[in-house]
């Protein structure tokens, strides 16, 4: 029972971060919100520095495209 509990927990945390991603490029969805929200779910570190770092880029490459 504990197994089927993690394995949707994880299914659940990919499903918000790909959301998130989609997210960013849509303007009616709160793609930081999901990404936060999937990360929590997943409880990686690994994969909470790589969104952090991912969206550092993101965000630096659209002050330069829009400035």
């Amino acid at each position: 029972m504990k197994n089927n509990y993690v394995f949707l927990k994880k299914i659940a945390g990919f499903i918000l971060i790909i959301l998130g991603i989609i997210g960013l490029f849509l303007p009616f969805l709160q793609g930081f919100v999901f990404i936060g929200i999937g990360a929590v779910l997943l409880g990686n570190k690994k994969l909470l520095k790589k969104i952090k770092k991912t969206w550092l880029k993101i965000k630096s490459f659209f002050r330069k495209k829009f400035k």
